[in-house]
C-alpha cells in the first residue's frame, strides 16, 4: 500500500480538525442564539403577562372579567400564535386565539408573585412556551387567588433559529475553505527546510556542494549537523583508503620492476622465451593494479569533481589522430560546449580514451561522437562504422578481459576499466548494437554552471 505523504497526512488531519471544530462552533453558536432568542420571547412573555393582568376587573355580576387585552393582534386571531389565560375561582378566562382551548398546566404550586416557565403543548399540537405567575387578587377584587399564563408558539423561535443556522452556513463554509488553505499555506511553509535539505543532499550527491550548511531553522538543524559529520567522517575515510592504495601502488611497483629487470636479463642471456613470458604477466599485474588505483581515485574524488567534456575529447583525439588505427578515421563530434560531467578530468580522459581507442580499432572509417545533457545526467555516445558484435554478445564483451576479435591486440581491459570509471561515478557504461557498427553510450551524472571555486 503506498503510503501518503507527510505533506498530505498534515493537509487531511489540518482539514479534518477545522471542519470538525467549524461545525462544533456552529452548533455553539446555533445553541447560544436559541438560548438568547428564548431569553428575549421570555421577557416579551413576561411584560405581556403584566399587562393581561393589569386588564381584569370584577364585572357587576361579581365575576371577573379582562377589560384590556395586550394590543398585539395575535392575541385576537384564533391559533394566531400568542395566548393568554387566566384561571381564577369563578371560572377561566382566556384569550380568543385560544378559542375554546385551555392549556394545559402542570399541577403546580406557586408563591405569590412567583413565576415557573414550562413547555406545554399548544392548540393545534404545537410546542409552546409558557410562563406563569400565581397572583392573589386585591381586596376590593375579592383577594382570591389566581394563575395567569402567557405562551407563544416556539415554532417562531425554531424558525428565528433555522434562519440564523442558514444565514450563518455560508460564512462557516468559507472560514472553513479559507483555514484549510492556510493551514495548507503553513504547512507548506513549514516542510520547505525539508526540501531544502533534499536539494541540499543532492547537490552534494552530484558534486555542487561538499556540505548541506548551517542555513537552517533550529529545529531541522541537529539532523543537518549530523549529515555533515557523516560526510565529513566518509571524506576521512575515503582519504585514509586512498592513501592505503598509494602505499599498495608503491609497494607493488618494487616487485614488478624487478621482474621486469630479472626478465631482462634472461633475454640477455637467450631465454627470450621466459623473458617474454615474465614481462607479459608483470604487464598484467601492472594493468590490474592501474585499474584498482584508478577505481580508488574516482570513488575519492566523483561527486567533488568537474570536468568539461570537450576539453577531455579534444586531448584524446589529438593522442589518437597520432597512431596508425585514429589517423585514418573521419572523426565526426557533435558536443556542445560547456557541457561538463561530475569527474575529474583525468578519469573522464581515461573513459573517454577507452572507448575512443576501441572504436578506432574497429572502425573501418567513421567514428561518430556525440553528448547530449538531459535530466541531470550526460550521455556520451562514440559510435563506430565497424563489423559490430551480435547482441547476444555483448553482456558477454562487458566482463573483464574479453575481447571481440581476439585475433587483435589489447588487454581487453578498456571497456571494463570505462564501465568502474562510470560505475563509481553513479553512472553506467551500455554497449548497443549499430547499423553499421557498435555504438558506446557512457552515462555520467551532469554538472551545471561553472566551476566550484
Amino acid at each position: 500500500m503506498r503510503r501518503l505523504s507527510l505533506r498530505v497526512r498534515l493537509a487531511c488531519a489540518g482539514a479534518v480538525t477545522v471542519a470538525v471544530a467549524i461545525t462544533l462552533s456552529s452548533l455553539g453558536l446555533a445553541a447560544l442564539f436559541d438560548a438568547h432568542v428564548t431569553r428575549r420571547a421570555l421577557v416579551e412573555l413576561s411584560v405581556q403577562l403584566d399587562q393581561v393582568l393589569a386588564g381584569v376587573e370584577r364585572a357587576p355580576s361579581g365575576a371577573l372579567e379582562q377589560t384590556a387585552t395586550p394590543a398585539d393582534p395575535r392575541f385576537q386571531r384564533p391559533y394566531g400564535g400568542l395566548y393568554w389565560q387566566i384561571a381564577a375561582e369563578g371560572g377561566m378566562l382566556r384569550s380568543r386565539s385560544l378559542w375554546d382551548y385551555e392549556i394545559p398546566l402542570p399541577v403546580d404550586e406557586l408563591r405569590d408573585g412567583a413565576e415557573h416557565v414550562h413547555e406545554l403543548s399548544g392548540p393545534a399540537g404545537q410546542p409552546l412556551l409558557a410562563i406563569e405567575r400565581s397572583v392573589v387578587l386585591p381586596r376590593r377584587l375579592g383577594g382570591s387567588g389566581m394563575r395567569a399564563t402567557v405562551a407563544m408558539d416556539r415554532t417562531e423561535l425554531a424558525a428565528a433559529r433555522n434562519g440564523f443556522i442558514s444565514d450563518l452556513a455560508p460564512y462557516s463554509v468559507v472560514l472553513t475553505v479559507a483555514l484549510i488553505l492556510a493551514g495548507w499555506v503553513q504547512i507548506a511553509v513549514g516542510l520547505r527546510p525539508l526540501r531544502m535539505i533534499r536539494q541540499r543532499v543532492a547537490d552534494v550527491r552530484s558534486g555542487r556542494a561538499r556540505r548541506l550548511g548551517a542555513d537552517f531553522p533550529a529545529e531541522v538543524l541537529p539532523l543537518v549537523r549530523e549529515v555533515d559529520a557523516l560526510l565529513a567522517a566518509r571524506g576521512e575515510e575515503v582519504a585514509r583508503a586512498r592513501t592505503r592504495a598509494g602505499d599498495l601502488a608503491h609497494g607493488l611497483k618494487t616487485p614488478l620492476q624487478a621482474l621486469l629487470g630479472e626478465a631482462g636479463r634472461l633475454r640477455a642471456e637467450g631465454r627470450a622465451g621466459v623473458a617474454a613470458d615474465i614481462e607479459a604477466i608483470a604487464g598484467a599485474m601492472r594493468r590490474h593494479v592501474d585499474r584498482e588505483l584508478a577505481r580508488t581515485r574516482v570513488a575519492m574524488r566523483g561527486h567533488e569533481a568537474r570536468a568539461e567534456i570537450a576539453p577531455a575529447l579534444a586531448g584524446v583525439l589529438r593522442v589518437v589522430r597520432r597512431t596508425g588505427e585514429g589517423a585514418g578515421r573521419d572523426w565526426q563530434l557533435e558536443v556542445p560546449a560547456g557541457l561538463a560531467v561530475a569527474a575529474d578530468p583525468d578519469d573522464l580522459t581515461e573513459a573517454l580514451g577507452a572507448l575512443i581507442e576501441n572504436a578506432a580499432r574497429h572502425a573501418r572509417r567513421r567514428v561518430r561522437i556525440t553528448a547530449v545533457a538531459a535530466e541531470r545526467a550526460v550521455t556520451i555516445s562514440v559510435c563506430d562504422d565497424g563489423p559490430g558484435i551480435p547482441a547476444d554478445r555483448i553482456g558477454a564483451l562487458m566482463a573483464r578481459g574479453a575481447r571481440a576479435d581476439t585475433q587483435g591486440q589489447g588487454s581487453g581491459l578498456g571497456l571494463a576499466i570505462a564501465r568502474d570509471i562510470a560505475e563509481a561515478l553513479e553512472g553506467e557504461l551500455t554497449l548497443h548494437p549499430a547499423t553499421p557498427g557498435l555504438e558506446a553510450r557512457l552515462r555520467l551524472p551532469g554538472v551545471c554552471g561553472p566551476p566550484r571555486q
